[in-house]
């Protein structure tokens, strides 16, 4: 497969997706988990967002694998394409707790359907139409945290892959002063 565009290696240009996507997700992620209100609202295209990055990132890999043939060898090439699928857990593991916040958020949805909208609480009590206040803050917490962490990790990971691509790239290809003086 030819992973050019305009005559551009795609991936130069996929790359600045995933490193805008992976944090900005990640971010979202942590909102939604500890925001219900977020929760309610932001849950769908949290999720969208999940199913397209992995596939993005991993169009990245091939791509980067692509370019790598077509550029001389250099130790700091290899350094960052070896780091290059480091991210794949990482954006796995984003989707699939971006997959379980979307479900709770689902289950708060029905259990808020069945009573009048307005109280979960008197609706779970009078009824059992929904979780306990108890249920969902134990929860609300373990995905905030699970959240906190997958969020800092494919972050870091995302920094340590970036930094390898960048050096790769611009480490001894500049001046530190400008060339027209």
């Amino acid at each position: 497969m030819d992973y050019t565009f305009a005559g551009l290696p795609l991936h130069v240009l996929l790359v600045h997706a995933v490193v805008v996507l992976t944090p900005l997700l990640s971010l979202c992620l942590v909102v939604i988990a500890a925001w219900p209100g977020a929760r309610r609202v932001l849950w769908l295209p949290v999720l969208i967002g999940a199913a397209v990055l992995l596939p993005l990132g991993l169009v990245t890999i091939e791509a980067g694998k692509w370019l790598e043939q077509r550029v001389p060898p250099a130790p700091l090439i290899q350094e960052h394409t070896a780091q290059g699928e480091e991210i794949v857990p990482w954006l796995i593991a984003l989707l699939g707790l971006t997959v379980v916040i979307a479900a709770w958020a689902i289950v708060e949805r029905v259990a808020r359907g069945r009573g009048d909208g307005h109280d979960l609480d008197r609706d779970a009590v009078a009824g059992g139409a929904g979780p306990r206040r108890g249920t969902r803050l134990a929860v609300g917490i373990v995905l905030t945290l699970a959240a906190l962490f997958v969020a800092a990790a494919s972050t870091w990971t995302l920094v340590q892959i970036a930094e390898a691509g960048s050096r790769a790239v611009w480490e001894g290809s500049f001046s530190e002063v400008p060339l027209n003086e």
